[in-house]
């Protein structure tokens, strides 16, 4: 007779790829129901984009086979929830289990390509997403969200005037580009545009979120510091090109999260532009601005090497047109950015269980 202490032993030999742990010790088997031979249970992931997701039922059937019943129907049903390790009081952002920040040393490196693409790809594989345009000098969300002509709403929460985030493809969004001309400069000194920033933190009603992508100004400056010590942030990417200057400036941001004062997890380098391929010729690739500075560069830090995103015209197109690449079923690099999008939420789930938890900074 099966019985569930003997599946629940079973299960805790299943260990989870990433995590390192066996499935019953990471409290990820829920609704365990037997019936004479047939066994079905629920498995809940850590988040909707695991790629192991296949290797974790095959193993799970396995385990009831060899050490229970190998004529058990074994059902496994899985689902996800994205992991979160907040142990802040929650007074910010209550409802927002992670927040990314896609940082760069320098501008022009494609950064708020890559945070656009990464939010939708996040979305497209089962996440609910936010993403804030943290750039208040030069706001570029607006444009390739296809959001230029819009204006966010206002709404009343809990006697509270808030700001409510535009959607599109799947997403919230908001940025300074939304609520002034686009023509108009902001020449702002370091003061008000943290205070700006700190309006879109608490001031927008962005309600419940598996990940809020941020989209950092390129450089080391007053933005980032106020982000660190007013949100707890899960972990930043940093995005680089293959060419020496752009990764030496990288290096800077990566320092700046490493300072132990502040100490944001990395979660990982994505260097783009990494190679051009003709849209008449995707299986060519050429290395026009050099090959594998920031591939290096995530091996000298010892840091996850997220990909390489390609230099082709669609990127550029789809930005242009507010219908970014990943969205795109003919863009060459709509993969890459999946992809991308997977391993982020991959290294976020493996950071929340063996790291610290997320806590806001704290700076004198």
């Amino acid at each position: 007779m099966i019985t569930k202490e003997a599946v629940i032993a079973a299960l805790s030999e299943v260990q989870e790829p990433d995590l390192g742990k066996d499935l019953v010790t990471l409290n990820m088997v829920k609704d365990i129901v037997i019936d004479d031979k047939n066994v079905s249970f629920t498995v809940i992931l850590t988040t909707p984009a695991c790629p192991l997701k296949e290797m974790i039922e095959r193993a799970c059937v396995t385990a009831i086979h060899l050490l229970v019943d190998k004529e058990a129907v074994v059902k496994v049903h899985l689902t996800a929830n994205v992991s979160t390790n907040r142990k802040d009081n929650q007074a910010v952002l209550p409802d927002v289990k992670n927040i990314i920040l896609v940082a760069s040393g320098k501008g022009g490196v494609g950064k708020s390509t890559v945070a656009v693409n990464l939010a939708i790809g996040l979305a497209q594989l089962g996440a609910s997403v936010g993403l804030l345009d943290a750039d208040i000098y030069g706001p570029s969300i607006p444009i390739m969200l296809g959001l230029r002509d819009e204006r966010p709403k206002m709404t009343e929460i809990n006697g509270k005037g808030m700001i409510v985030p535009l959607e599109r493809h799947g997403i919230k969004a908001i940025s300074i580009g939304m609520l002034i001309d686009e023509k108009q400069a902001v020449m702002w000194r370091g003061p008000m545009a943290s205070s700006a920033l700190k309006q879109f933190i608490s001031d927008v009603h962005w309600g419940a979120l598996d990940y809020l992508v941020v989209d950092m100004p390129p450089g080391t400056g007053d933005v980032h510091l106020t982000i660190v010590q007013t949100v707890p942030v899960t972990g930043a990417l940093i995005v680089s090109t293959p060419q020496a200057v752009a990764a030496a400036d990288a290096r800077k941001a990566i320092m700046m999260f490493k300072q132990p004062q502040i100490n944001v997890p990395i979660l990982g380098i994505v260097e783009n532009m990494a190679y051009f391929t003709p849209q008449e010729l995707p299986e060519n690739k050429y290395y026009i601005f050099g090959k594998g500075g920031a591939r290096n560069m995530a091996e000298q830090f010892d840091l996850p090497f997220i990909g390489e995103i390609p230099l082709v015209q669609g990127i550029r197109e789809g930005g242009d047109k507010g219908l970014p690449a990943v969205l795109d079923d003919d863009a060459v690099a709509k993969e890459a950015f999946l992809e991308m999008a997977q391993k982020v939420a991959q290294n976020i789930a493996i950071r929340n269980t063996n790291l610290d938890p997320t806590k806001v900074v704290q700076m004198n």
